[in-house]
């Protein structure tokens, strides 16, 4: 039988995806503007989210606007630096899609990984790339000076990767939640649990 496209329900959709991609983009803009540790910020972790969980305009627009938003905030200069990590952000939703059809937690902390570690690599290889810093921070354009520049990058590795790994089991295990306690009450008749 062929199920006809019913309207109301395609803007109730869209309605909550909207509400749904509002509030992250909320969450991990407050999250870098609060102070916290260095790198412990949502903003992976709802680009993971968003990518695997809302169609993909929604999810594209939670990284792009959390950070649009909150480096205004901030007061933050734009520059190639910000193109470096917005695209980061942005492979991270599409780690997201790839957890669509069949996300487990193993595959969902892999994902979590992958896009930590492609955000280490890209930022700091753009870091050491870029022109030269001020010592100590000097990183000549050689293969010690790549080597020190990532050595040197670890500590913010470490809390980038914490951070990404709590928010992201955080946001799927409250969704996970939610689906469990909905399903349940789509059982339910008359506050009596269905036959």
């Amino acid at each position: 039988m062929k199920h006809r496209h019913n309207p109301m329900n395609q803007n109730k959709n869209n309605s909550l995806n909207f509400a749904i991609a509002g509030v992250l983009i909320l969450l991990a803009s407050a999250c870098r503007l609060v102070p916290h540790p260095m790198n412990f910020t949502p903003v992976l972790a709802v680009a993971l989210f968003g990518g695997a969980t809302l169609p993909r305009r929604f999810a594209l627009a939670i990284p792009l606007g959390a950070m649009l938003l909150s480096d205004l905030a901030l007061g933050y200069g734009f520059g190639p630096m910000n193109a470096v990590i917005y695209a980061c952000f942005l492979a991270a939703v599409g780690l997201g899609w790839l957890l669509r059809e069949k996300r487990t937690w193993g595959r969902t902390l892999g994902a979590t990984l992958a896009g930590s570690l492609l955000f280490f690599v890209a930022t700091n290889f753009f870091v050491w790339f870029g022109p030269m810093m001020p010592p100590p921070y000097d990183c000549p354009h050689t293969l010690a000076g790549l080597v020190k520049c990532y050595v040197m990058a670890l500590p913010f590795f470490r809390n980038a990767l914490a951070g990404d790994m709590c928010w992201t089991l955080g946001l799927f295990a409250l969704h996970h939640a939610a689906n469990v306690w909905a399903a349940t009450r789509h059982t339910t008749s008359g506050g009596r649990l269905a036959a």
